[in-house]
């Protein structure tokens, strides 16, 4: 994590718990001659609206206007992870099991390095993930150090 991420996950935390949300990502990158702070932010339930986007954008604007913690402009956007939420924290991928999920490891795994399929189960060493290979489901085990990405997916294939 940079440190303007880590900074912003300092100044915003606070607000999202206030409002009973939660924080699910933060990045601070340049697209261009711009850069953006993103701030995602879902229920616990899953699922925002615009306007609990728009209070926590008002909230944490105010904040980051007196602490003043970016050197250069940015343009903030809070917004929903949408369907495809990254799954990082331990809970984020409790809360996923039997959801289709994307994992790209750092390494091969079977000579594959980006798997879908349903996350079986979870534990703080791996996850199991049921995958369509060809005509066939396979479980594959996948140790948590090993995972680079992970994020929920569509099934196209249902």
């Amino acid at each position: 994590m940079s440190k303007v991420t880590s900074v912003i996950e300092e100044l915003v935390t606070p607000i999202v718990e206030e409002l009973n949300l939660e924080l699910v990502e933060i990045e601070f990158l340049k697209e261009g001659r711009n850069w953006f702070l993103r701030v995602y932010i879902d229920t616990p339930e899953g699922g925002i609206d615009i306007e609990q986007c728009a209070l926590v954008s008002e909230r944490l604007s105010e904040v980051l206007d007196e602490k003043d913690p970016i050197e250069q402009n940015y343009y903030l956007e809070v917004s929903s992870p949408g369907a495809e939420r990254p799954l990082k924290k331990e809970s984020d991928f409790e809360k996923s099991v039997g959801k289709f999920i994307y994992v790209k490891t750092y390494e091969p795994i079977k000579d594959i390095k980006e798997f879908q399929g349903y996350l079986r189960s979870y534990t703080k060493e791996g996850l199991e993930l049921e995958v369509r290979i060809k005509t066939r489901k396979l479980t594959v085990f996948i140790e948590n150090d090993k995972i680079a990405k992970a994020r929920l997916a569509i099934d196209f294939s249902s």
